[in-house]
């Protein structure tokens, strides 16, 4: 049994090179071998998102605070709201992130697959996020 304590984590700033706007991910969990389940708390200030972007094995977003944004690729804008739970099949190119004028926070789960997570694409434009 692990037991990690609340703020045992350092925080981090999402990297300009994934993220539009203020992010900040708060690591919860990252299973060892043989497992391959990580998550993290990620919280984006408004107009915030993630850049487009896959993972090999699909991704669970479980929406905890505020209002958010999710698109597939092709697919319409939907917004989400705490309780939400969002799913994202193996390799469904897609983004997430907060509305224009709230905060959202969710908690991300994914698992590598020979070791990597997700593959980063290009960056949502203004146009996409505010059709």
């Amino acid at each position: 049994m692990e037991i990690r304590r609340i703020g045992s984590q350092p925080s981090g700033k999402g990297s300009s090179d994934y993220f539009t706007g203020t992010v900040r991910i708060d690591p919860l969990f990252e299973a060892a071998e043989p497992a391959r389940v990580a998550g993290a708390s990620v919280t984006f200030e408004p107009g915030a998102r993630t850049a487009w972007h896959t993972h090999p094995l699909g991704q669970t977003l479980i929406v905890t605070a505020g209002r958010g944004r999710v698109q597939r690729w092709g697919g319409k804008i939907e917004e989400i709201s705490p309780g939400d739970v969002v799913w994202f099949p193996p390799g469904e190119k897609h983004w997430h992130g907060a509305s224009p004028t709230t905060a959202m926070t969710h908690i991300a789960i994914q698992e590598r697959l020979d070791g990597k997570a997700v593959e980063w694409m290009e960056k949502v434009s203004n146009d996409q996020y505010q059709p």
